[in-house]
């Protein structure tokens, strides 16, 4: 079994918590961790989920986004799932549907999907509003940084 420690990243992600958290509880879901998946940030704002969905078309893929939620899901046509027929000596490539959940931090979306070598790339990013942007206040004034034109607009009035 494979265990992985996601403390120091914690330490970097400030607000990506529950993400980190939500990810520890996905490896030890009954899924096995299928299908395998690497989850890198790419600058501050952007990131990227890879998983290996080999045998898997972009017609059997459904990415969807609802709130924090993305869900990834892998079925497998019918005729696909027809091993009956087949005599495997050693079958070593799983050849089953799949769900994959991941909590997504605030204000991070889905901006785009590509499929590539059997890899499913889903490009994130974070967009913070204007209004919860950090904003620098003046030591010693009564004014914030950046409003002056409007405070004197009204003077002048």
């Amino acid at each position: 079994m494979r265990t992985l420690d996601f403390t120091p990243l914690y330490r970097s992600a400030i607000g990506f918590d529950r993400l980190f958290n939500q990810m520890e509880q996905n490896l030890n879901n009954s899924n096995g961790g299928y299908p395998p998946y690497n989850i890198e940030q790419q600058d501050e704002n952007h990131y990227r989920i890879t998983m290996a969905v080999a045998g898997f078309s972009e017609a059997q893929m459904d990415i969807s986004q609802h709130q924090n939620r993305l869900i990834v899901t892998g079925k497998r046509a019918d005729a696909d799932n027809n091993q009956e027929q087949r005599h495997y000596l050693y079958q070593g490539i799983a050849e089953r549907d799949f769900e994959r959940k991941f909590q997504l931090a605030d204000h991070v979306k889905v901006v785009g999907a590509s499929m590539e070598n059997g890899l499913l790339h889903i490009e994130l990013e974070r967009e913070v509003p204007e209004e919860e942007k950090p904003r620098r206040i003046a030591i010693n004034g009564q004014r914030l940084l950046g409003q002056e034109d409007s405070v004197v607009s009204h003077s002048a009035e």
